[in-house]
């Protein structure tokens, strides 16, 4: 494995992220609490790997700038993505380790309030971050 190896398997932890954020719903709308429980901490796990691995890839590469090759319309719907993915992505590391506090001290109310926020703003970010990915590095990559 390269460093060259990591957008994809950042891309991946993402993918990953968002099947276990959506299970963690679907269970504790069901009632699982201890399955929810388990799979949502595996998701934390999960995007804190990504982030290690983000953070690493653009350490090496030295800045944070990927080039998009795309241009008109699609370079647009690649910008709002992008533009609502990042600070959105800054709020989840906030957001996530104090939902999960909540929980944690047994505070069910709050957690569960909290979640009703975190939860679809994590998932957005799981998404759109894979999202970004494919139009990054797949779909139009920029030609260096």
């Amino acid at each position: 494995m390269t460093i060259h190896d990591l957008p994809a398997l950042n891309a991946t932890f993402n993918a990953v992220a968002t099947v276990l954020i959506t299970t963690g719903f679907v269970l504790i709308k069901s009632g699982r609490q201890e399955a929810h429980r388990r799979v949502m901490l595996t998701a934390a796990v999960v995007s804190a790997l990504f982030l290690t691995g983000y953070l690493t890839y653009h350490a090496k590469m030295r800045g944070l700038h990927t080039p998009f090759g795309g241009t008109g319309a699609i370079r647009t719907v690649y910008l709002l993505i992008l533009w609502t993915h990042i600070p959105l992505a800054a709020l989840i590391a906030f957001l996530v380790p104090r939902t999960f506090l909540f929980a944690i001290r047994g505070d069910f109310v709050r957690h569960k309030a909290w979640a009703k926020v975190t939860f679809p703003i994590w998932l957005y970010v799981s998404v759109t971050g894979v999202l970004v990915y494919f139009f990054l590095y797949q779909w139009w990559p920029a030609t260096r």
